[in-house]
């Protein structure tokens, strides 16, 4: 057609918008624009005074390169941000970043040294604050490398001095409420990283444990004995101990009681020449363990009846009773559980209720004090030996096994941890009502998805108070004056913290460490002792619901949305919840969404010792950001989120179709001016109409799916109206009006009227998942438009047709059928080599009913609808034996070869080809086109 269109002219397509993307050279050009032209300023100044959407960052780690769990949790935010943009939201992005904590800590310990040893605090606590300075500009650009708009010229940082003084500021409202309490309760406690940690900091790994269990034996026999009934009159004979299992031989040196349940049943067996007791319903598997074969019960009793028994300790000289605890359960061991108050939170707290001692010897590095005679200095992770030998020698252990079994370990050292109680903070979930706040506060939040509120329900309902004290040097300091010998906080605390936090403000935290009590204090001073231990990195995060989105005027709190990942139910959103309530009883969100973690194409976990692990910035620098903005908003985010090389080319194929149909669409408005052009509705012809109707609609529904944060229900939609609805159908149709008619003809201006309508929907639906594609066709797009497509709102220039019109919306897509019905035989005959192409067939229509009348309305304008270069319409009742019936119900085809001349502008194959001697090898239509007032279309 190139050769012919010089003699002929053809509406040939042209546009400067490039069929490849190039993204990852293209994209960082675009990042660069943005941050120099202040596009998140411009956005805002163009939604000042709409209604606020504020979506609070929950703040990354400061520590390492981005994953691809950030990226996910990044794209995610920013789609909803733009999307709301669109929706008519004035919607601020705040970033954030999490600075304080133990692996920034421990990165600049090998860098430095340890405090005390070869620096001093204040230039320790420096060398943590440019370290995390570092990582905070590395993470921020990776992140606005991936299309992240939001005020990065001022995140949120804990570290910064008036986040600091914010925070104490927070710790004294809690405390002004009630709600901050200090005792001495076991917590989980990290040897590796000597410090106490919050349930949110704990994660369970496999570990192999020695399981053993242990004689205890009765100082009064007969006392037990007689509190039990006999079976048979006879209640055996020998020594007679309860045995108790664990997995924790460690801990065996700060037992102070056997805990039983009231109303379980327990047995008296006789084994060879002793008697042990255990539970009833553990007996058969107890026996089995062991490896008896004979053993005779000899007398029963509920547990409550032996409430008080005197046992031996098995290597002290201790004597410990039988207590009584609902929380002995028949999950494992004998149903007698050693009690070691000081190394467990059920044992703390049965046995605070018998008055036991909460002995602790272990020091914080894990090793055992002179409370632990015959262990003094020995770590608990390598003593198991020593007293498994102990207890052998001393004829208590009954029997010594191996178990595998989930346990506890420091998230950041990965180390086994300990139950050790000390001295520590806490935020109290009952004493002032918070636990009974929460749980009615997660009643009148948006959880998205909706499992997300059972799931913080149930943790709320299970955890115990909150230690917030941590034993380090890089966070902010619990800002408090303790009484020398009472204990008791100074009167004046809540007044005095403002005063310390306007020094943190100026001065950091180092404001605490270099403070002399008695500027504060004056003649007090000397009654008084600063403490030392530091907040918990989850009271940094938790509190910025006041720091930021209180303190900061575009934003508010609540917040309308907090979205992280699932873990984070029992992690920030918790941290936020608590806080926020114990503050001044408000929930500091109003939605939380959650999303799942990435996995591989095989669901398992990312590894870098599987060889799995996807980085986002290779994505970004094979594919572009783009291409992975789009697989995460195709990815169904509730669940476990598959990514892979083949998954994310499958994406970039997606990727290419949306592309290449939106240069086609911007081809094709070549010519167009807007101003000039656009036809009004009425105007156009019924397919252009049908194509601005099904944008209409489509609109409707990525609109609610956007608000919704349905994202891959937009991808579906999206890629559907750009392969099916335009390439396979519309586009299609309209090459040979755009191509063949007059440039300024209605038949041409009415298709680039609906193809503008289209593009301008088209390129805001995409914008909020593909950024950078959007804004690159945003400046190929005719007429005059703003800077940027995110200062723009959906769409509103689309129409519905008027459904009672004979060629409506349904009119067009049962015409869609039938073509899919031609198509498919066409395709038959190519394969079988009958046909070169869909103008080189003719095609009989063969029809009933309401079929016949669609095909019929058509006239001769059916042969460009169905592509064919003829199509002509019968009765059903005419048709041939060899007609080929459809699966459109009442439709039979009879596609053939054509044998007539082609036309070289058009390529139709027409009858009339060349009967005007002055165009010989054209047809009458392109003779017209060409030379006279041009052709009409009625229909398409």
């Amino acid at each position: 057609m190139a050769d012919n269109d010089k003699k002929y002219p053809l509406n040939l397509p042209d546009t400067d918008f490039p069929m490849r993307g190039n993204l990852p050279q293209r994209e960082p050009e675009r990042v660069r624009q943005w941050l120099e032209n202040g596009l998140y300023e411009k956005v805002r100044a163009a939604k000042a005074g709409k209604p606020k959407f504020v979506l609070h960052d929950g703040p990354p780690y400061a520590n390492g390169n981005i994953h691809i769990g950030h990226a996910v949790n990044k794209v995610l935010k920013d789609i909803i941000v733009k999307a709301k943009g669109l929706s008519g939201f004035d919607a601020p992005y705040v970033p954030g970043w999490d600075c304080h904590g133990l692996p920034i800590e421990l990165n600049v310990e090998k860098k430095v040294g340890k405090v005390g040893q070869k620096v001093d605090a204040r230039t320790f606590r420096q060398a943590c604050r440019d370290y995390a300075q570092q990582q905070v500009e590395a993470q921020m650009a990776d992140f606005q490398r991936l299309g992240v708009m939001g005020d990065w010229d001022n995140p949120y940082l804990t570290k910064d001095f008036r986040f600091e003084a914010d925070e104490v500021r927070a710790l004294a409202k809690i405390l002004e409420a009630g709600h901050l309490t200090r005792g001495v309760k076991p917590v989980y406690w990290s040897v590796g990283a000597q410090s106490a940690l919050a349930e949110a900091e704990v994660e369970y790994q496999d570990k192999t444990s020695n399981a053993i269990y242990v004689r205890f034996a009765a100082v009064d026999p007969d006392d037990l004995v007689s509190r039990m009934e006999p079976v048979d009159g006879a209640v055996g004979s020998g020594p007679v101990s309860v045995v108790i299992w664990t997995t924790t031989p460690w801990t065996l040196p700060a037992n102070l009681a056997v805990a039983i349940h009231p109303d379980l049943d327990y047995v008296l067996v006789q084994l060879n020449d002793e008697r042990v007791l255990l539970a009833d319903g553990l007996l058969e598997e107890t026996l089995k363990t062991w490896g008896v074969e004979d053993a005779q019960v000899v007398a029963t009793a509920k547990g409550a009846e032996l409430e008080g028994v005197q046992l031996r300790h098995p290597f002290y000289e201790r004597i410990v009773p039988i207590i009584l605890g609902d929380h002995v359960t028949l999950d494992a061991g004998t149903g007698c559980v050693h009690t070691a108050p000081g190394h467990g939170q059920e044992d703390f707290e049965v046995g605070r209720r018998y008055g036991l001692e909460v002995l602790c010897p272990v020091d914080s590095r894990g090793v055992f004090t002179s409370e632990a005679p015959g262990f003094e200095g020995k770590h608990v992770h390598k003593v198991d030996d020593e007293i498994i030998a102990l207890l052998q020698e001393k004829g208590a252990l009954v029997h010594h096994g191996k178990i595998t079994h989930s346990y506890p370990h420091c998230w950041r050292t990965k180390t086994p941890l300990i139950f050790r109680a000390t001295s520590q903070w806490f935020i109290s979930m009952d004493a002032n009502g918070l636990r009974d706040s929460a749980l009615k506060a997660i009643l009148q939040v948006q959880w998205v998805p909706e499992w997300g509120q059972a799931r913080i329900e149930k943790m709320i309902e299970g955890r115990p108070d909150w230690c917030i004290s941590r034993q380090r040097h890089w966070g902010v300091p619990i800002t408090l004056f303790i009484h020398r010998e009472t204990g008791e906080l100074h009167p004046r605390m809540v007044a005095l913290m403002e005063q310390i936090a306007q020094r943190i403000e100026q001065d950091s935290i180092d404001a605490w460490y270099d403070l002399d009590p008695a500027e504060l204090l004056g003649d007090e001073a000397a009654d008084y002792e600063k403490v030392t231990d530091i907040l918990d990195v989850w009271f940094d995060s938790g509190v910025t619901h006041f720091a930021v989105c209180q303190r900061r005027d575009e934003l508010t709190r609540p917040a309308d949305l907090y979205l992280e990942g699932s873990d984070q139910h029992r992690g920030w959103f918790q941290s936020s919840l608590l806080t926020s309530l114990a503050m001044d009883g408000r929930s500091p969100y109003r939605q939380v969404l959650t999303h799942g973690f990435t996995v591989d194409a095989q669901g398992r976990k990312m590894s870098k010792s599987l060889g799995n692990v996807v980085a986002p910035q290779e994505i970004m620098n094979k594919y572009g950001a783009d291409i992975l903005r789009l697989w995460i908003a195709g990815a169904d985010y509730r669940y476990e989120m598959s990514v892979s090389d083949e998954i994310i080319k499958r994406t970039a194929d997606a990727y290419r179709r949306i592309r290449f149909t939106a240069r086609f669409m911007l081809a094709n408005l070549n010519g167009f001016e807007p101003s000039e052009h656009v036809l009004p509705f009425e105007q156009l012809l019924p397919l252009d109409q049908w194509l601005i109707d099904r944008a209409n609609t489509l609109q409707q529904q990525i609109t609610a799916a956007y608000d919704a944060y349905n994202f891959h229900r937009i991808s579906q939609l999206v890629h559907h109206f750009c392969s099916e609805d335009l390439g396979a159908f519309y586009l299609d149709i309209i090459k040979d009006r755009q191509y063949t008619t007059k440039p300024d003809s209605q038949a041409r201006r009415s298709a680039q009227t609906a193809l503008y309508h289209a593009l301008e929907a088209l390129v805001r639906w995409i914008a909020p998942i593909l950024s950078f594609t959007a804004e690159e066709i945003w400046a190929h797009m005719p007429g005059e438009r703003s800077e940027t497509v995110f200062t723009e709102e959906w769409y509103e220039g689309l129409k519905a047709m008027d459904a009672e019109q004979p060629m409506n919306a349904d009119y067009w897509n049962r015409i869609l059928a039938v073509r899919k019905a031609l198509n498919r035989q066409i395709e038959t005959l190519r394969n079988d080599k009958v046909l070169k192409g869909s103008l080189t067939a003719e095609v009989d229509f063969y029809a009933e009913g309401s079929v016949l009348a669609d095909l019929e309305a058509l006239e001769d304008e059916l042969r460009f609808v169905m592509i064919t270069s003829d199509a002509r319409v019968h009765p059903a009742s005419e048709r041939p034996v060899d007609a080929v019936e459809t699966e459109v119900e009442g439709l039979w085809l009879l596609v053939r070869p054509t044998d007539k001349p082609k036309c070289v502008r058009c390529w139709h194959h027409r009858e009339d080809v060349g009967t005007n001697p002055e165009y010989p090898d054209l047809c009458s239509r392109c003779v017209d086109n060409v030379a006279g007032e041009g052709e009409v279309r009625r229909f398409a």
